[in-house]
């Protein structure tokens, strides 16, 4: 692979910004030099990229993604090769997905399924979560096995009743378990069985729209479910990761949570940032596009969205990329909303979104570049080889068109799915050139990377707790 040096752009991580060239030898990051340093001057390479005018960031690491899961009798649109490839695409070269335990299965055989879908398939670097549906002695047990291989934070459901609801007991011992262990436990906040009374209620009075699915969960479901979970966990004495935060009132449990010193974290996701029921709403059938749990909430949610990231309330923005198409589908749910897959594209639109949301004075660049990169490697125990750049790190880097003027779209994405939730969209930024472990997997708006150039990532401990 040999050396390459990157020359010329302002380097821009959590931490820093700076104009400084980068070297690169092989798959790791050799040093940075900045502009008036004569040692970037004497280096020498096989390859040098002009980041001229651009900016120089990590790689982003998204912490949220659902590759091929199957739900709701049918699966996610995009493999693991064709989502992998749409993350590098986007600024992305390392994600997190979800492996699933099903009833009644070992979590070794769940984590053994997952690897067989993504070996030799991924163009960027990859990671397991595992779903625990299936609380159990045997499976509990497993826990310790496969945090020691590197599978260390597990997710529980306080949704779906009858296929991956967890009770209250069950998540306790799981979060009882991680105390033990180290894991981190993530969780689905919402009261499933209140929302399945509330399902039941709309569909029996006729109100089978798209629409109604965001009025079913209710905000105070996803904050009631959030309340109990907090509680669970202190109980416990285990941290708590919160995923795809969406309503103003979960939000206010956590910072409550956080304002009393728990270790309790949480996320949320681009399409909470920027979308919201006036999409789930849409005529006809279009409202399907839209439908995801937790749902899109009315717009005035979004002020405590971004506040919450701000203030560090919500520490991560990923996806919770999980596509279907419309045609064939998210249409198995008309005339019954409750049919609706759900789920959203969104794993190469995140990077893009997060630096409109810079240039709108939302965030700042170092802050996007933390809850995009940073945050989600330091709360998954991948820091220091991802989420920066620096010395000894995975030489995962994108060169960013801070100017390029975009319009989001399904005619022109590399997502396995036939919409885009942005379409017609314009934002400011994109990746141009993007390297994942010292490889070029987008050169200059060209793809260049390979299936199986993607590596299994086995992960530490939580970066964010104490052990």
């Amino acid at each position: 692979m040999g050396r390459t040096i990157v020359r010329g752009g302002l380097v821009v991580t959590a931490a820093d910004e700076i104009e400084a060239d980068v070297l690169i030898e092989d798959e790791k990051i050799a040093a940075l030099a900045t502009r008036d340093s004569a040692a970037g001057e004497s280096w020498s390479a096989e390859r040098v990229i002009d980041a001229t005018g651009k900016y120089v960031i990590p790689g982003g690491v998204d912490v949220h993604t659902h590759m091929e899961l199957p739900f709701g009798g049918t699966a996610a649109s995009d493999t693991f090769a064709t989502g992998t490839v749409a993350a590098a695409w986007g600024g992305t070269t390392t994600i997190v997905d979800f492996a699933v335990q099903g009833r009644g299965q070992a979590l070794r055989e769940g984590l053994d399924t997952w690897f067989a879908k993504a070996e030799g398939q991924c163009a960027v670097d990859y990671a397991f979560h595992m779903i625990l549906s299936d609380v159990s002695d045997a499976s509990l047990r497993e826990m310790d096995r496969l945090v020691a291989e590197g599978i260390t934070s597990f997710k529980l459901f306080m949704a779906y009743p009858g296929v991956f609801y967890s009770d209250d007991g069950q998540i306790l011992r799981a979060m009882q378990q991680a105390a033990g262990n180290g894991a981190l436990i993530m969780t689905h906040a919402e009261n499933g069985i209140a929302i399945d009374v509330l399902v039941a209620q709309a569909l029996a009075a006729g109100r089978t729209d798209p629409r109604h699915h965001g009025e079913v969960r209710a905000a105070l479901l996803e904050a009631e479910a959030t309340h109990r979970a907090i509680a669970l966990a202190r109980v416990a004495g285990a941290p708590l990761y919160v995923v795809h935060v969406s309503a103003r009132e979960a939000v206010a449990e956590l910072a409550r949570a956080r304002d009393l010193g728990l270790p309790v974290f949480g996320e949320t996701c681009p399409q909470y940032l920027f979308l919201s029921t006036d999409q789930l709403a849409g005529p006809g059938f279009e409202g399907a596009k839209y439908v995801c749990s937790t749902p899109l909430r009315p717009r005035e949610h979004q002020a405590a969205l971004w506040r919450a990231l701000r203030t560090d309330d919500l520490q991560v923005v990923s996806t919770d990329h999980c596509p279907f198409c419309f045609s064939g589908q998210k249409d198995l749910g008309r005339g019954d909303f409750s049919r609706i897959p759900n789920g959203l594209p969104g794993v190469e639109n995140r990077m893009d979104l997060l630096h409109q949301a810079v240039l709108d004075g939302h965030l700042t660049r170092r802050r996007w570049i933390d809850l995009a990169c940073a945050a989600p490697a330091r709360m998954f125990g991948l820091y220091g080889r991802k989420g920066t750049l620096a010395p000894g790190a995975d030489a995962d880097l994108v060169v960013y068109d801070p100017a390029a003027v975009q319009t989001l779209s399904a005619a022109t994405h590399h997502m396995n799915v036939d919409y885009s939730a942005y379409e017609g969209r314009r934002v400011t930024g994109r990746a141009e050139t993007v390297l994942c472990r010292g490889s070029v997997v987008v050169d200059q708006r060209r793809f260049t990377g390979r299936a199986g150039h993607g590596r299994f990532q086995p992960r530490g401990l939580s970066q964010y707790t104490e052990h």
